[in-house]
C-alpha cells in the first residue's frame, strides 16, 4: 500500500514538472496545475507516511500558487507544511512554518484564517514550550481584536493569561487580566468580569501588591450586579482577613468552592497566596 502511494506521488509530481515546461506553441508554465499535482503528490506520501516528501510537496504546491498570485492557498499549502513536520516530531519547525503561512493569510486580506491557525500552533506547541504558546495565542487574539471580533479575542487572552500564571510571569498576567477584564465589559459578560477580578486579587496578592487588589475590588463596584454577588464578598472578605491578618477568616474563603473550582493555574494560586501571607 505505501509503495503504490509514493509511486503515486512520483506520478504525480513527473506531470506537474511536465506542467512547467514551455514550448513554440505553450509560452508560459502552467502554475495552477502544477500546483494541484504537487498538492496530490503531498496527499499521497502523507497516506503513505512519507512525512518529509510530503512536506516537500506542500512546499512546491504553496511555491506554484504564488507564482499564480493565489496567496489563500499557498498559505495553506504552508500550513499543511507545518503539520507534516509536527508529524515528524519537529515542533518549532512546525510552528515556524504555521507561523509563515499565517503572515500570508493577513496578506491575502483572510485575517480570521490566520487568527485560528495561529491558535492551533498555540495548542501544539503548549504541551512544550509555555512561552511560545502565549506569544502565539496573544498574536491571535490580536488579530481578532482588530478585526472588532472581541468574543473569540478574550477566549484566546484567556489562554495566555492563564500561561502567564502557570509561567508566575505574574506581572504580565495581571496585565493580560485587566485586558481580559476590560472586554468582557464590552461585550457586556458581567459575570466574567467578576471572575476575572477573583483572579486580579489572587495575582497581585500573591506578587504582594495589596494596594493593588483592593483597587481591582473597588473598580469592580461599578460593574453592574457586582456589589453584594458571591465573587465580590468573597475578595472582599479575603482582603480584610489579609490585611487584618485574620488567618481563620483568609483560610475559609482560600477553601471555598468559589476558589477550589476556578481554573487550575489560578486557583493554584490561592494555597500559594495563604503561605505567603500566615506561614
Amino acid at each position: 500500500m505505501a509503495a503504490q502511494k509514493i509511486n503515486e506521488a512520483h506520478e504525480h509530481i513527473a506531470k506537474a514538472e511536465k506542467c512547467l515546461k514551455t514550448s513554440l506553441t505553450k509560452w508560459k508554465p502552467d502554475f495552477d496545475s502544477a500546483a494541484s499535482e504537487y498538492a496530490k503528490a503531498a496527499v499521497c506520501f502523507k497516506n503513505a507516511k512519507q512525512y518529509e516528501q510530503a512536506k516537500d510537496a506542500y512546499l512546491k504546491e504553496a511555491e506554484y500558487h504564488t507564482e499564480n498570485k493565489t496567496l489563500f492557498h499557498a498559505a495553506k499549502a504552508i500550513e499543511q507544511a507545518g503539520m507534516m513536520m509536527k508529524e515528524q516530531k519537529k515542533m518549532p519547525e512546525a510552528i515556524q512554518y504555521i507561523e509563515k503561512a499565517c503572515m500570508m493569510y493577513m496578506e491575502n486580506g483572510t485575517p480570521d484564517t490566520a487568527a485560528m491557525a495561529l491558535d492551533r500552533a498555540g495548542k501544539l506547541i503548549e504541551p512544550i514550550n509555555l512561552e511560545k504558546a502565549v506569544d502565539l495565542y496573544q498574536k491571535a487574539a490580536g488579530v481578532f481584536e482588530n478585526e472588532d471580533r472581541l468574543r473569540q479575542a478574550v477566549e484566546l487572552l484567556g489562554k495566555a493569561s492563564r500561561l502567564l500564571v502557570r509561567l508566575k510571569r505574574l506581572d504580565e498576567a495581571a496585565v493580560a487580566l485587566q485586558k481580559e477584564k476590560n472586554m468582557y465589559k464590552e461585550i457586556e459578560n458581567f459575570p466574567m468580569c467578576f471572575k476575572k477580578t477573583t483572579a486580579q486579587v489572587l495575582v497581585h496578592l500573591h506578587r504582594g501588591d495589596f494596594v493593588a487588589a483592593d483597587k481591582c475590588v473597588r473598580e469592580s463596584y461599578s460593574l453592574p450586579g457586582y456589589s453584594g454577588s458571591e465573587d465580590c464578598v468573597a475578595m472582599e472578605t479575603l482582603l480584610q482577613g489579609y490585611d487584618e491578618q485574620d488567618e481563620d477568616q483568609a483560610y475559609r474563603v482560600c477553601n471555598s468552592p468559589l476558589l477550589k473550582y476556578m481554573d487550575n493555574d489560578v486557583s493554584t494560586l490561592t494555597k500559594k497566596v495563604f503561605s505567603r501571607r500566615f506561614t
